[in-house]
Order: C-alpha cells, then sequence, then structure tokens
C-alpha cells in the first residue's frame, strides 16, 4: 500500500477499513544471505539500500526488542551536517542531503523539518572556530552563515544576549538543519525494508556467532540458529556486549546520555539553539514541548536512565540563554546508550573475522547520520569495499594515528 492525500481521505471515509500493518512478522527462516544485527535505525536503513539501492536479496533484520526502542527513538531529533574535519563533514553533508528526498523515497511522513540550527558565539576565540568551521562547511558543499548579534536579536527576541556571565556575540547558522520525528524514520525505513522483501525479526536476541577456520556462518538467537552469508552489526550502545560474543574487544565505552521534554507550549522557538559556553541544545516538536539535551552523564552505564546532577547541569545551560525556560514544567526524561569511540567518531568496517561487519561508535551524533550510515553499510556488505563517504571510518585509523578528532580531546570517550 502507497501512502497519500488521496489515500488517507479514501480511508476517512471508508471508516479506516483499508489500512494494512506497516510491516510482515515473519518468522526466521534457516539461511539468509545477509543478517542485520539491530533493528534500530541505522540497521533498518541498512537493510532498505541493500533491497533497495544495491539489490540483495534474502536480507533479515534481527532486533532483541521491538522496531523503535532502542536509540532511535531516545534522541533529540536533531539533524545537521555542520562538522569540521575532512573525515566528518561529508559524511554527515551526504546524510543530509539523504534526509531532505527521504519521505518520497520510502513513502512515509518522517516529519522531516528544516527550520534551522543556531551555534551561538560566546567569546572572540570561538568566533575564530567558527568561521573556520562554517568555512570547512561550504568548501564540503553544505550552508553556512556567520549572524552578527543585531541579527540575532532580530530573530531570536527571547535570548539573553547581554548575559553578564556569556554575552552573545554572533552565531554560525545552517538553515538546512533542522528536526525529524525519530520513531518515524525507524516506522518509515522498517516499512520500506519489508515491501522490498527484508524479514524484519522481533523480539530475537542474538546471543552468539557461530565461526569456523576464521568465517562466521550465522548467528546464535533465541530463535534458534540462523545462518547467514554475511552478518552485519549495528546495535549502538550494546556494541560492545555483542561483539564481545565474537571475542572481540572495541575501541568503545558505552555512557547514558539524557535527554528532555517540557510540557507543550506556543510557538516559540524558530528552530534548533545550541549553547556556546557550555553543553546544551534546544529545539521545539511538533506537539510543542522544549526537547533538549546535554552533556553524557559522566560514567559507564548501560542503563537507559540518568541522573540529577546532570538535570540540573543541563538546565542551568538552558536558564544562562532563554530564563523564559525557568517558567516551563518537566514533562518527561529518558536515556539513549551511546557508543562513545576514542576520537568522538564513527566506524563502519569489516572485521578481522570473515563475513562479519560492524556499525557503531556513533557517540553523538548516530540519529542524524541514519541514511548515511544505512547506505554506506550497505555498500560495505554488498560490495566489500568500503563507501567513498566512509573511507576515513575504518578500525585500523587507530592503529595508524589517522583519528577524526573534532573535538581535540584525545582518547577520551566521556569528553566528546
Amino acid at each position: 500500500m502507497r501512502y497519500s492525500g488521496f489515500r488517507v481521505i479514501k480511508e476517512a471515509l471508508t471508516g479506516h477499513k483499508g489500512w494494512t500493518p506497516a510491516w510482515r512478522d515473519p518468522e526466521p527462516q534457516d539461511h539468509y544471505d545477509i543478517v542485520i544485527i539491530g533493528g534500530g535505525g541505522h540497521g533498518l536503513a541498512t537493510a532498505y539500500y541493500l533491497a533497495k539501492e544495491f539489490g540483495q536479496k534474502k536480507i533479515a533484520v534481527l532486533e532483541k526488542g521491538w522496531i523503535g526502542g532502542g536509540n532511535v527513538g531516545r534522541n533529540t531529533t536533531i539533524i545537521r551536517s555542520n562538522y569540521l574535519l575532512n573525515g566528518n563533514e561529508p559524511f554527515y553533508e551526504f546524510s543530509l542531503k539523504l534526509w531532505e528526498g527521504l519521505e518520497q523515497d520510502f513513502n512515509y511522513n518522517a516529519m522531516v523539518s528544516q527550520r534551522g540550527i543556531l551555534n551561538l558565539i560566546h567569546s572572540d576565540a570561538q568566533r575564530d572556530a567558527f568561521i573556520r568551521r562554517g568555512n570547512a562547511m561550504i568548501l564540503n558543499g553544505a550552508d553556512a552563515e556567520l549572524l552578527s548579534v543585531d541579527q540575532i536579536k532580530a530573530r531570536y527576541p527571547f535570548l539573553n544576549v547581554n548575559d553578564a556571565r556569556f554575552p552573545i556575540k554572533g552565531g554560525l547558522a545552517q538553515h538546512r538543519g533542522g528536526t525529524v520525528r525519530h520513531d518515524a524514520v525507524a516506522w518509515g525505513y522498517a516499512r520500506g525494508a519489508d515491501s522490498r522483501g527484508v524479514d524484519i525479526i522481533q523480539n530475537c536476541e542474538v546471543t552468539g556467532f557461530r565461526t569456523r577456520n576464521g568465517r562466521c556462518l550465522g548467528v546464535e538467537t533465541s530463535r534458534g540458529f540462523i545462518g547467514a552469508g554475511k552478518v552485519g552489526c549495528a546495535v549502538a550502545g550494546a556494541s560492545s556486549r555483542l561483539m564481545a560474543k565474537a571475542e572481540m574487544r572495541l575501541p568503545l565505552e558505552s555512557h547514558v546520555l539524557q535527554a528532555f521534554v517540557s510540557e507543550g507550549l506556543k510557538p516559540v522557538l524558530p528552530g534548533v539553539i545550541t549553547f556556546g559556553a557550555g553543553h546544551f541544545y534546544c529545539s521545539q516538536s511538533d506537539k510543542g514541548g522544549l526537547v533538549f539535551g546535554g552533556d553524557l552523564d559522566g560514567y559507564n552505564s548501560y542503563a537507559q536512565r540518568g541522573n540529577l546532577p546532570v538535570v540540573e547541569d543541563v538546565c542551568e545551560g538552558g536558564m544562562a540563554i532563554f530564563p523564559m525556560l525557568g517558567r516551563a514544567r518537566l514533562l518527561r526524561m529518558w536515556g539513549g546508550i551511546m557508543d562513545m569511540s576514542m576520537d568522538g567518531s564513527p566506524i563502519i568496517d569489516r572485521t578481522h573475522i570473515d563475513g562479519l561487519y560492524f556499525n557503531g561508535g556513533w557517540c553523538y551524533g548516530g540519529f542524524k547520520a541514519t541514511p548515511a550510515s544505512g547506505f554506506c553499510f550497505a555498500h560495505l556488505l554488498a560490495r566489500d569495499a568500503s563507501h567513498p563517504m566512509a573511507t576515513a571510518f575504518r578500525f585500523d585509523r587507530f592503529e595508524k594515528g589517522l583519528m577524526i578528532d573534532e573535538k581535540g580531546v584525545g582518547a577520551q570517550p566521556n569528553l566528546h
């Protein structure tokens, strides 16, 4: 079934009796050409592009829980490509271009809203750094505009521009950035993959890998053994635990990242705004809630919940740039598990086990990377070669000293 405005009208007039399930609930087969572990955004996008762009058949996605129950439904929905380094900026710009045509591509309303993103500037040194970043963005085909204080006052009159401690001295804007309905992304990719013959198998936990003579033959699961020609792993914060079943130790740490949403308000925030003197970012959802977040909780954890010190720190950052936030009530909060790499950048590569491939280490950038990550991982699985946009995301960059360190904090994942 294809979705359209005419279809919505027809179903409304006929009692909504014609809708069909968005995807099937099949039983697992004994063997697939390609098995993707992880039914989040990256795993589903990989399966979708494998079938659509690379013509692969007999694909399965194995999900321990339910579709949309992991990080893809536990984030602050921001998309952008305002990076600096050559390894990152072309990749995230590629992802943003895929976002721009995504809804038409998989025929699903993911609520892509390019309302813009503004990074605030609070010092002369920060202005120099943002000018450099903006130039790098433009050189890689992205859009960037340096805004003056007067422009910011006109566009964002609610900001505390003259704050005594953190005066706003300008901002770097990317007008093509914005937000997307996070769980709709998972549903859209799941529906698109299913319509191309991909088996999406929920409640199917991978308990081990079956290998022989250095080759992966398939996976042991809670629903029995499933053979595979190739196995791709895309399980975000659970990467270290999953790959340990293949006796691999990854250069990753898992941390909790909290997100928050306020009560519904009338439209007050035209786009995404980030605080330059601390780690705080905020946007307004289509339901009216202010969606915001900040730093990691600062300790290793696999729990999808946070702690109160981070709540205080995030709210302090928000109050510093728009004090009106103090009048809004916090509606709910939740946590996602971040797979933090040593340099703050991702990994898309083959492993030393033949037929076993890995996608992870997305740190804070996982949601915005969903389309490009899926496309590049599908390219790797289908052709056994890195996509040109992902050649820098190999395991051996740590061995060769070719790290992609946007923040320049070294091998400290908790600081990325």
